[in-house]
């Protein structure tokens, strides 16, 4: 079944720095929402039938920062059409990015990155853990850091204008086993950040991706059987054809929402074979137990591939 979606009204919207504002969301018959999980977000369903996912990053209530992109339909029309007391429909929150206990945290952030930061920080000082963030800027004015300066631990500003780049090799050259290591921003600093860290402990390093890694999606389109236990469905799935597509020929009604392999919409389970994973969610551990694949993009690496459909 789809995930129903809910109307929320924005209640408010606070500039946070330039081409950044957040929107608060409630219920609009006064309902208290559930408070969300650390590293959490949003599908946000916009006009035009487009569909978003921004990370919660409020104390208590519903909250979502958006960075305004000139290209992005999305992120313009809620700069530049949305406003306070309109309705907007959104499904979840859903979360890729869980946060687990560790006694230390390094946070790393490249601008609007620090969203799914934010109610970690909190976490973690709730927890009496101890952590720092570096947070990654073009400029002076940074989304959202007077309330991560304000969460209790220590924080790093790091401007490109003013020659104060994060230096993430020396960051993070020597591993610590007692420490988990959360980064979101761009695909440059999230790849410099997964191969200064490729030494340390397996399962230290977490990232939250919003656009597909580069080369994620690449490799082979070779065709495979696929069979839908619950429902008797099989075809085959020829190259260029992805596993959600063949899914919806059979009539089956599957969730997806980014279809890049980052949001975690279309998750299947797998009951028999190899999966070619390309997304950019499941951790190694995940990918080495073959139980889940994003069917909107990974594929089978088996001649056959069973899911529970």
């Amino acid at each position: 079944m789809t995930e129903p979606r809910r109307s929320l009204r924005v209640q408010r919207m606070t500039w946070e720095a330039p081409g950044v504002v957040s929107l608060d969301l409630v219920a609009p018959d006064g309902t208290a929402l559930p408070a969300p999980e650390p590293g959490a977000h949003l599908d946000l369903h916009l006009s035009g039938g487009i569909t978003r996912q921004y990370s919660l990053c409020g104390e208590a209530g519903w909250r979502v920062a958006v960075r305004e992109i000139q290209a992005g339909q999305a992120s313009r029309f809620i700069h530049h059409e949305l406003r306070p007391g309109a309705l907007i429909d959104v499904t979840g929150p859903r979360n890729n990015f869980r946060f687990d206990a560790a006694p230390r945290y390094l946070f790393i952030a490249g601008g609007i990155g620090i969203t799914p930061l934010l109610p970690m920080l909190r976490a973690a000082t709730r927890a009496g853990a101890t952590w720092e963030l570096h947070l990654c800027t073009h400029d002076a004015d940074a989304p959202l850091i007077a309330e991560a300066r304000a969460a209790g631990g220590v924080v790093h500003h790091h401007i490109s204008t003013q020659g104060t780049r994060l230096d993430v090799a020396s960051l993070l050259a020597t591993p610590r086993a007692d420490t988990l290591v959360y980064c979101c921003g761009p695909s440059a600093l999230m790849l410099a950040v997964e191969q200064a860290g490729a030494h340390w402990p397996a399962g230290s390093l977490r990232f939250e991706w919003f656009a597909a890694r580069p080369g994620a999606t690449d490799g082979a389109q070779d065709s495979f059987e696929l069979v839908c236990a619950a429902s008797g469905h099989r075809a085959l799935v020829g190259a260029g054809v992805s596993v959600l597509e063949t899914l919806r020929g059979f009539g089956l009604d599957v969730p997806s929402s980014c279809e890049q392999g980052v949001c975690g919409t279309c998750e299947c389970r797998v009951l028999e074979g190899s999966v070619d994973h390309r997304d950019s969610i499941l951790s190694a551990a995940e990918r080495a137990e073959g139980r889940l694949m994003m069917t909107c993009v990974s594929r089978a690496a088996t001649p056959r591939l069973v899911l529970d459909i």
